[in-house]
C-alpha cells in the first residue's frame, strides 16, 4: 500500500459511541552505558557505520558473551521507579527469528523470567489520575540498522538496494511492557501520550538513558484493539511498530481507533498484524502479520550465567530512586505558583524538564513557561516536532530572557533571536549581534524618530496636547516602525509626552 492512501475511517464521535479501545504499550529504553550489553564496544550515537562492532556483537563463531553489569543495575532501578517486583533469580534467552540487521539470527532477550514484573506508573491526565499497570520490564539487546536507498518511502518496497550498520547491534535495551489499559474511552489517546511523556520523564530522572524519541533512544510501540460497548471484551490487537514522538503516539492511537470502527462497522474483521506510523501522511500501513501463537523457538542462552541480584543490592538501589514524578510536578507547581490549567498545559507540552532547566538557568517560571508554551511550541508543531528536539536548549531560552530583562532587547526582537537560533546563527548574543537587534537606546536617535512622528501625524500631536494621553500609542507604533521594532517603547513614551505636554 502506498503510504499516501488513506484508509476509510469512522467518525471519531462514532467509534466512542460503539466501541471501548484497549490499549497496549511496549517502550523499548536504549541505555547509555559506555559499552555494549554483552561485549565491550562502544555506544556512541552517530559513528560512522560498523566502526563499533566485535566478534561478539557481529554474532561471529566461537565469540563469549558477557553481561554488562551497569545495564543489569539500569534494569534494576527502573524496575524499582516503576514500583515493580524485582526477580531473585533470572536469566537470558535466545528469541529466534530471521532479520536482515541481526547478525546472529537470534536476539539475546528475557522471555519468561524478566528481571522485574508486576508494576505500574500513575498517570494524570486533564486533573485524572489513570493507573498503567506494568506486566514487564526485561533486558534485552538492539538490532542492528537498515539503510534502504532508493524509493519514495525510505523503507525496503521499491528501494534499489539496502546497507546494514549494525553499531546499534548490542546495545543495552530495556523493554517495558504494559498490562491493556481498559477504560480510558476517549481519553485513549491523551493516556498513551501521557503515559509514554512520563516514563520518558522518568528514564532521565534516573540518569540511565537520554531518552531522545528523535534518535531512537526511546521507541514505542503501539497496540490498540476495539470491542463492543461494555461488552468486557478484548477485541483483535494491532501494534504500531517504532513511533518516535510523543506527537505521534496520541495521533496513531487515534488514527488506528478510527480505521478498526471502520472495519468493526462495515461488518469486517481485524487483521492481527504489525502497522506502520507515517509521521508525514499521518496513517498507519500494514506491515505484516503476527500472530499470537508466533514461535520464537525460546530457549535458555547457554553462554550467559543467571542473574541473581542480592536483595541488598536491590534495596541500595532502590536508596538512589529520584523523587516520583506524580509528586515532584506537585512540588514544583507549588514552587512556581502555576495554577492547575497552567501545570496541566506545561506537562502536556512535553515542557516540563524544559521549563525547570530554563529556571534553573535563571530565568522567571513565568517567562520560562511563555517562551515555550507560545512561541517554541508554535514552532514546534509547525515543523512537526517535539519541543526537545527543536534545537533550541533552556540555556539558550533562559539567555534570551535575560536579554530581555536588561532591556537589550524586547518580546518582538526576542522572537527574531530565536528566528536565528532555529537557523543554526549561534548563541543569542551571536544572533543579537549579527542581526542587529539590540534596542536603540541613542537619546538623539531617539528623539529625532519622536520628531518626525508628531510631524507626520499633527492631529494625534494636537489630541495629546488637548489631554489625551491614550493617543500616545499611534505615535509609539510610528517610532517602532521607522525604528524597526529596536526603540525602547517605554522610553518613547516618555519623551513624546515630554514634547507635547
Amino acid at each position: 500500500m502506498s503510504t499516501s492512501t488513506r484508509e476509510a475511517l469512522l467518525p471519531w464521535d462514532d467509534v466512542l459511541a460503539a466501541y471501548d479501545p484497549a490499549l497496549g504499550l511496549e517502550v523499548h529504553v536504549e541505555l547509555n552505558t559506555a559499552s555494549k550489553m554483552f561485549c565491550g564496544c562502544p555506544t556512541e550515537f552517530g559513528a560512522e557505520p560498523n566502526t563499533q562492532v566485535c566478534p561478539t556483537c557481529l554474532g561471529l563463531p566461537g565469540a563469549m558473551p558477557v553481561v554488562n553489569g551497569k545495564a543489569v543495575e539500569s534494569a534494576i532501578r527502573i524496575g524499582l521507579a516503576l514500583n515493580c517486583d524485582i526477580a531473585e533469580w533470572c536469566r537470558f534467552a535466545r528469541k529466534n527469528y530471521f532479520y536482515p540487521d541481526m547478525p546472529k539470527n537470534f536476539q539475546t532477550s528475557q522471555y519468561d523470567e524478566p528481571i522485574a514484573f508486576e508494576g505500574f506508573m500513575d498517570v494524570d491526565v486533564d486533573g485524572e489520575t489513570f493507573r498503567v499497570e506494568i506486566e514487564r520490564a526485561h533486558m534485552e539487546e538492539d538490532t542492528g540498522k537498515s539503510l534502504h536507498v532508493g524509493g519514495a518511502t525510505g523503507r525496503i518496497h521499491g528501494a534499489e538496494y539496502s546497507l546494514v550498520d549494525y553499531n546499534r547491534a548490542g546495545i543495552p535495551l530495556i523493554e517495558i511492557v504494559t498490562k491493556p489499559i481498559r477504560g480510558a474511552g476517549e481519553k485513549a489517546p491523551e493516556i498513551a501520550k501521557a503515559y509514554v511523556a512520563q516514563l520518558r520523564e522518568l528514564i532521565v530522572a534516573l540518569g540511565v538513558s537520554d531518552a531522545r524519541m528523535d534518535q531512537g533512544s526511546i521507541r514505542a510501540d503501539v497496540n490498540l484493539s476495539l470491542a463492543p460497548k461494555d461488552s468486557g471484551l478484548l477485541g483483535t490487537r494491532t501494534e504500531t511498530k517504532n513511533v518516535n514522538s510523543l506527537r505521534s503516539v496520541e495521533r496513531a492511537v487515534r488514527y488506528e481507533m478510527q480505521r478498526h470502527g471502520a472495519i468493526l462497522s462495515g461488518g469486517g474483521s481485524i487483521l492481527q498484524e504489525t502497522r506502520h506510523w507515517h509521521e508525514d501522511t499521518g496513517i498507519t500501513t500494514s506491515g505484516r502479520e503476527k500472530s499470537d501463537a508466533e514461535d520464537y523457538r525460546y530457549f535458555p542462552e547457554p553462554d550467559l550465567v543467571p542473574v541473581a541480584p542480592s536483595r541488598e543490592w536491590v534495596e541500595e538501589l532502590r536508596g538512589t530512586l529520584p523523587e516520583n514524578p506524580t509528586q515532584k510536578r506537585a512540588r514544583l507547581q507549588a514552587e512556581w505558583g502555576f495554577s492547575d490549567l497552567e501545570m496541566r498545559d506545561t506537562v502536556g507540552a512535553g515542557a516540563l524538564g524544559l521549563v525547570e532547566e530554563t529556571i534553573a538557568a535563571g530565568a522567571t517560571p513565568q517567562a520560562a513557561r511563555k517562551w515555550w508554551l507560545s512561541e517554541l511550541a508554535r514552532r514546534a508543531n509547525e515543523a512537526g516536532t517535539e519541543l526537545a528536539g527543536l534545537g533550541v536548549s533552556p540555556l539558550d531560552v533562559a539567555r534570551v530572557q535575560a536579554l530581555v530583562d536588561s532591556g537589550a532587547i524586547n518580546d518582538k526582537l526576542a522572537r527574531q533571536v530565536f528566528d536565528g537560533l532555529l537557523a543554526g546563527e549561534g548563541t543569542p548574543d551571536e544572533v543579537v549581534e549579527k542581526r542587529g537587534l539590540a534596542i536603540v537606546s541613542d537619546e538623539g536617535a531617539l528623539s529625532t524618530a519622536v520628531d518626525n512622528a508628531i510631524a507626520a501625524n499633527p492631529d494625534v500631536a494636537d489630541k495629546i496636547r488637548d489631554g489625551k494621553v491614550a493617543a500616545a500609542g499611534a505615535l509609539i507604533g510610528a517610532v517602532m516602525k521607522e525604528m524597526r521594532g529596536q526603540a525602547d517603547a517605554g522610553r518613547v513614551r516618555e519623551l513624546i509626552l515630554e514634547k507635547l505636554t
